[in-house]
């Protein structure tokens, strides 16, 4: 901190310098002058500074590394351009030459010299770079204040360069100068110093009224110089005020295009209203959210940050969330590395009836609607809030998406891709326990209208229910009954097959007699049990009589229940 200040004070000294030392060359008076103990005062500091720089710390840009070793440190400040033009700028000639001589010379020699202080003026080159990367400063203002500068100095100085060349020509009246002030040099210094600002800003912006106009040729090929060297000015200045004023309108030129690129085609089309009013809505949402879209802001760093900032982000949320109530830690620092969040306007369909299910959403922020069609109409089931997930049961049955999912306001949600979601399951089986059981429950209190748009799902309830029907009758009979009423927890979908045990499709016939037994004796999706005659007892319960021989598609005999695999079909007669 206290070497950021120092080094403002400096820049500040620099201004001084900047503006002192073409003066002093102009106006030699000034600088013997009233300006000569100010000057000493300002070479002070820098002397100061000079010594300090021994050791200040730099940053190796090679490794990247702090050198904090102050041999290196000196080392490098004395091998480098910086150390001699440092000496050079800060050294008071015109005080050692007097000090020498014990005379006051005020020959153009010193001037010239005066002109290396115009080193300094990198310090302010790199406050300005400073301050265009602090985000506590405007940078359309900090541009601005860094032209204003630069044309300042510009002007500045060719007007000083200006009147010393009128100061030493030998014919005083034959100047831009002498033409309207013939003894101009007895003259104040401030008037002279009017008169070439004058001259210069009219110059520079290219107005040239005439009443000051170049004289002998010294003078002529000065202003030639000048107005080249005003061209390129110019071009920088009007670039850089361009670049500055589009940048702050280019986000709403961009937004103005897409929104007449939308019109444009819902016109031709003709597009539904409806649909048009979604369009334009989900592209206003996505220039307003701009700063807030965590893919465009997060894609850029390591994994690690990003997987930190949707922890502190979305960890609550997915821990509240029904699916992932009691399962481990682990398994949620994992799944939330993986999650995608988004922002979706009023209105706006996020899972549509019927589509192919890929990902499965909770809500962070907002509410959403729950619908489904019939006969072309749309029926109101449900309403959803934070931490409530939709899109799950698709996912997780493998089935198309049961219910159309439209925010109801502006909503933030997080995507879960269906394919991430199986690979963190399949290694941790406790885990995925633990969600199937959730997903049982929460299937289980569904309301019944949402059960009737889903038949599939009715009948896994209803499976599961004599499935359990059958354990707890086994367990009045049987010591075993406990582990077998774990070994019947139902498997859902492929997403957690390889956590639970396999499902097999039973069937109470011949393989044979397949044609003839369709419709009459359906296949029924079980838990396959650890033993053939739990097996033969769940088929018994299932198709009312008992059968000994279990057999697969292709006529096969059964004999080891760990050969099969997830949705065989066994025929048991």
């Amino acid at each position: 901190m206290k070497s950021r200040l120092w080094q403002t004070f400096l820049v500040v000294l620099v201004v001084y310098s900047a503006w002192s030392s073409p003066f002093e060359l102009a106006f030699k008076n000034a600088a013997t002058g009233g300006l000569l103990p100010v000057d000493l005062v300002v070479d002070a500091f820098f002397a100061i500074d000079i010594i300090l720089t021994f050791f200040v710390a730099y940053l190796d840009k090679s490794t990247y590394l702090l050198v904090e070793e102050h041999n290196k440190i000196a080392f490098r400040y004395i091998s480098h351009l910086w150390f001699p033009m440092d000496v050079a700028s800060t050294l008071p000639f015109q005080t050692i030459n007097r000090i020498v001589t014990g005379k006051m010379n005020r020959g153009p020699v010193f001037g010239f010299l005066n002109l290396l202080r115009l080193w300094r003026l990198r310090r302010v080159s790199e406050f300005f770079s400073r301050l265009e990367k602090d985000t506590r400063f405007s940078y359309f203002w900090t541009r601005y204040c860094k032209l204003i500068c630069v044309t300042l100095f510009a002007v500045h100085s060719a007007g000083c360069f200006y009147f010393w060349l009128a100061t030493r020509y030998h014919n005083s009246e034959d100047t831009w100068i002498g033409k309207n002030i013939p003894d101009f040099k007895t003259k104040s210094i401030w008037q002279g110093y009017t008169y070439s600002m004058y001259w210069s800003i009219t110059t520079l912006a290219t107005v040239g009224y005439g009443d000051l106009y170049a004289v002998n040729t010294e003078e002529k090929v000065f202003t030639i110089f000048y107005m080249l060297f005003n061209i390129g000015l110019t071009a920088y200045l009007i670039g850089n005020m361009t670049n500055l004023i589009v940048h702050t309108a280019v986000r709403t030129f961009a937004m103005r295009d897409a929104i007449n690129k939308i019109l444009s085609y819902t016109s031709k089309n003709r597009i539904p209203e409806g649909l048009k009013e979604q369009m334009l809505a989900h592209l206003t949402l996505k220039f307003k959210t701009a700063e807030l879209q965590q893919e465009q802001v997060l894609e850029d760093l390591p994994k690690a940050i990003r997987s930190g900032i949707s922890k502190h982000l979305f960890r609550t949320t997915l821990e509240n969330t029904y699916l992932f109530k009691g399962v481990s830690e682990d398994f949620i620092i994992q799944l939330v590395s993986e999650i995608k969040a988004e922002y979706f306007p009023p209105k706006v369909d996020i899972v549509i009836q019927n589509e192919i299910p890929t990902d499965f959403y909770i809500v962070v922020s907002g509410a959403v609607d729950v619908i489904t069609y019939k006969n072309g109409t749309e029926q109101f089931l449900s309403k959803l809030g934070s931490q409530e997930m939709f899109g799950d049961i698709g996912v997780i049955f493998n089935i198309p998406q049961p219910f159309t999912v439209r925010s109801k306001r502006l909503s933030q949600v997080v995507r879960i891709s269906h394919h991430h979601f199986k690979q963190l399951v399949q290694p941790l089986k406790e885990d995925g326990k633990i969600i199937l059981a959730n997903f049982v429950q929460h299937l289980k209190g569904l309301k019944m209208e949402e059960l009737a748009e889903m038949p599939l799902v009715s009948e896994f309830l209803d499976d599961l229910d004599s499935e359990e029907a059958t354990v707890i009758e086994a367990g009045t009979q049987d010591q075993a009954g406990e582990a077998q009423q774990e070994n019947i927890i139902p498997t859902t979908t492929p997403v957690l097959s390889n956590t639970l045990p396999t499902r097999v499709i039973i069937h109470g016939y011949h393989p044979d007699n397949r044609r003839t037994n369709k419709g009459g004796n359906a296949g029924k999706l079980i838990h396959l049990p650890d033993s053939v005659e739990d097996l033969l007892s769940i088929a018994e319960t299932k198709f009312g009589k008992r059968g000994t021989i279990i057999v697969m598609a292709d006529g096969s005999q059964v004999e080891d229940l760990a050969a099969l695999r997830e949705d065989d079909h066994l025929y048991i007669f």
